[in-house]
């Protein structure tokens, strides 16, 4: 009588294949669009079955939004680099400038991610539920993050701590965008050094 397979073994294999179709995805969806990409076309990416893909996503959206979450817990929620009470015991400056550096490398060196955000951006008029699932994403955790730690920051005393972590984050996310989506380095340069010590300075200025 034939044995089946360990349950562990099976796991393992599934988790190799859900491993393969969020590549095989992530490939398509980069060269095609969101629109021209076809769960026939990602089968073929990542050497399964459409049967196999189907079996693991129930189509292209909940694919997509899955390379969203996976996106998000492997770039965002690093970019501090420490636990929150590490955090909070350590000088603002020190914080902010890391933060900064960290999300600014992602953004810039990084061509997967820059080319997801291209994506992202470039569909988001057609499939607003898309942009709409990645700043969830990214709300239930880098941002909550960093709100959490301008609010509880004993040497910050901030009169509205969301708002401040809103205006750093997108300074920075509009370095990006202008810096490098858009080209703009050559038009309207900016050290990133500076960007980083003008944000410092506006939220730590006389709170220190």
């Amino acid at each position: 009588m034939r044995q089946a397979k360990p349950e562990r073994a099976d796991r393992q294999l599934s988790l190799e294949k859900t491993e393969a179709i969020l590549e095989g995805g992530m490939q398509e969806f980069l060269t095609h669009g969101y629109a021209a990409t076809s769960m026939d076309r990602v089968a073929i990416a990542a050497k399964v079955s459409k049967a196999t893909v189907y079996s693991h996503f129930q189509d292209k959206e909940s694919l997509f939004i899955a390379l969203i979450r996976r996106l998000v817990e492997q770039k965002f929620q690093s970019i501090f680099g420490a636990a929150d009470d590490q955090i909070l015991q350590t000088a603002p400056q020190i914080v902010l400038r890391n933060f900064a550096n960290r999300a600014l490398d992602m953004g810039i060196n990084e061509s997967q991610f820059l080319n997801f955000m291209r994506l992202i951006l470039g569909e988001s008029g057609r499939f607003p539920q898309l942009a709409r699932a990645f700043v969830s994403n990214i709300e239930q955790n880098a941002f909550r993050r960093l709100c959490y730690y301008f609010t509880n920051c004993p040497q910050l005393k901030l009169s509205d701590a969301e708002a401040t972590a809103r205006i750093f984050v997108g300074a920075i996310v509009h370095f990006m965008i202008v810096q490098e989506m858009l080209h703009g380095k050559d038009i309207m340069p900016m050290e990133r050094d500076r960007l980083i010590d003008g944000l410092i300075e506006l939220i730590v200025k006389e709170r220190s």
